[in-house]
């Protein structure tokens, strides 16, 4: 009786064992086909697209751009080539939503302090009176670093044109808004090393900024 009951129990172990090889194979498998979608439009519809596929070469791209930081230093699309960034847009003197954007942009800040690949890009809707010296003061208040997070003035049309048109970051979800209506959204986007909208997330939710630490961790698997 023993010896069957120790039989059975070799074959129960060798049983699990098998499962749990398979499962650990299949989450893998699972992890390495994981990829981001693309977004061409402002209604924010989400597309696979293959490289082979004619539709890849056409993949909505943030245009080339000229914006000065919170350091005097003309920042444009050469200064995040090659690297995944996430963008937002706040304003200086914003105390509900931009206040909470900001701390978690600071987690991400942190979470790839060191990692050259990733860079933040804050742009102020209120650049007329977001000045640069009071953009350094912002950082220097919030503990920004300025090789890691750029926080943007310059042109407001170039700003506004730039956020509505080319981020979608427009308060109405599906419409390009073309004036100068005031901004004031909550969304972060990430854009990949192409420049390319990979995600959109509530800039105000920790849960969403784990979901962004995550989606970064995929584009950094791509070519």
């Amino acid at each position: 009786m023993k010896k069957i009951s120790l039989i059975i129990g070799l074959l129960i172990t060798l049983f699990s064992c098998g499962e749990i090889k398979k499962d650990s194979s299949s989450q893998k498998i699972a992890t390495e086909q994981e990829k981001l979608p693309f977004f061409n439009q402002p209604d924010w519809t989400p597309e696979w697209i293959e490289p082979g596929d004619p539709a890849y070469k056409k993949i909505h791209q943030i245009p080339s751009f000229s914006l000065v930081n919170q350091e005097g230093n003309t920042i444009t699309e050469k200064d995040v080539e090659g690297k995944i960034y996430v963008a937002n847009f706040f304003f200086t003197t914003c105390r509900n939503i931009c206040t909470k954007m900001t701390t978690n942009m600071h987690l991400i800040q942190d979470a790839f302090i060191d990692d050259e690949q990733l860079y933040l890009l804050s742009h102020s809707v209120t650049p007329e009176s977001d000045s640069v010296p009071k953009l350094k003061k912002y950082a220097l208040e919030n503990k920004i670093r300025a090789d890691k997070w750029s926080l943007l003035t310059g042109d407001k049309s170039t700003i506004y044109r730039l956020a509505k048109q080319e981020y979608f970051a427009g308060d109405t979800i599906g419409f390009y808004q073309t004036g100068n209506e005031f901004l004031h959204t909550e969304n972060f986007i990430l854009i990949d090393k192409h420049r390319r909208i990979r995600g959109v997330y509530n800039g105000t939710l920790l849960v969403e900024i784990e979901r962004i630490k995550e989606d970064i961790a995929i584009l950094k698997r791509e070519e």
